[in-house]
């Protein structure tokens, strides 16, 4: 019996394979680019660069990270700082153009606001 997948892992899905259909190296051009990855909890927020060619993680930042001093990590302006550092991160990686990727969660409130903070911290999407 095969197991049904629910509609947020179909979202989940949906979205990548969009991502990865995008992401092709079809010539010299226009690079294979590392995504941005969020995921989001009722209090905090992650996000990682991804390259999935190399299968490895690049940067990442949370609102979990030593670096801040916020009381909750479950509002827009942790998600800014968190979009912010994790640009930063990249830099140092080597990493300035990347395809934000969403996952389930609709582009609004805090998933939004680390795509603006990951911008404003120098990122290209």
């Amino acid at each position: 019996m095969t197991k049904r997948l629910t509609s947020q892992e179909r979202r989940t899905f949906r979205t990548r394979n969009k991502l990865r259909a995008v992401n092709v190296e079809q010539n010299a051009t226009r690079p294979v680019r590392p995504r941005l990855s969020v995921h989001r909890t009722g209090k905090q927020i992650y996000a990682q660069i991804i390259d999935d060619a190399k299968g490895i993680t690049l940067a990442s930042a949370s609102s979990l990270d030593k670096d801040f001093g916020l009381k909750s990590g479950s509002n827009v302006e942790a998600a800014t700082k968190v979009g912010k550092l994790v640009a930063e991160r990249a830099k140092k990686a080597g990493v300035t153009i990347v395809q934000f990727d969403r996952g389930a969660y609709l582009f609004h409130g805090r998933v939004k606001a680390v795509a603006e903070g990951a911008r404003a911290g120098g990122l290209e999407f």
